[in-house]
């Protein structure tokens, strides 16, 4: 799957690069990334409350569909019960590692069937900007993921939280890859996400942000969901 990222104008390594042609050839979910066990639980009971089973393991690898990511700000799913998780996205190219934002958007229905499923059912909406790891590894546990869902005609809060409550992408990396930390070209993973204010529930327009305070930036994105009726 091949994706196109912007680089922020006043940090590049190479000024003569301002995009990114990346093809993605193997997505990995983290699920259940948190470094706080009471945190972990709690994301647990939320999905728990919803008829998901327990995982196997903490964390959880899943393997999804490459071609299932999407920069489209306009996403089809099929009936009422699919939602968004906004989550860090880190992946390498030309032997350098970048992250960018993305949304595990979930069918919420199918999740008590099978998580696996659940989640390659659905694409995975993916922001436009990108920042390299090595600008904001050193600050890594102060930036921010922020969604907003639509409700009732208003954008109301629904994640706030520092990546420090997250495992760090080496950690992540090291675990699925069998202590190996370097990726391979054309692999992309997100890396977790933060617990949903008020429960998690479905909303047709979902908005979310990586913030960098340190150095002053936003990665944003925002789309919306259309639904396809469920036929029997």
């Amino acid at each position: 799957m091949k994706l196109t990222f912007t680089l922020p104008a006043f940090l590049p390594a190479n000024p003569d690069v301002t995009t990114l042609a990346v093809e993605i050839n193997q997505l990995v979910i983290a699920g259940w990334a948190g470094r706080d066990a009471d945190a972990i639980m709690h994301h647990i009971s939320e999905l728990e409350a919803l008829g998901v089973p327990r995982p196997s393991a903490v964390p959880l690898f899943y393997r999804v569909a490459a071609n299932q990511l999407t920069q489209n700000k306009k996403i089809e799913v099929v009936g009422t019960e699919t939602s968004g998780e906004a989550e860090v996205f880190i992946f390498t190219h030309q032997g350098e590692m970048y992250l960018s934002l993305a949304s595990d958007h979930t069918d919420r229905q199918l999740e008590s069937h099978s998580v696996a499923l659940s989640k390659q059912v659905c694409v995975k909406p993916v922001a436009t900007t990108a920042w390299r790891m090595s600008e904001v590894i050193s600050h890594w546990d102060r930036l921010i993921l922020r969604a907003w869902i639509k409700e009732q005609g208003e954008y109301r809060l629904y994640q706030q939280g520092s990546l420090s409550s997250l495992r760090k992408p080496e950690d992540l990396l090291s675990r699925y890859l069998g202590g190996n930390a370097e990726p391979e070209e054309g692999m992309g993973m997100t890396c977790g996400t933060v617990a949903a204010i008020g429960g998690i529930r479905p909303a047709a327009e979902f908005r979310m942000e990586l913030v960098d305070e340190h150095l002053g930036r936003t990665i944003v994105h925002a789309y919306q969901s259309v639904e396809l009726p469920v036929v029997c």
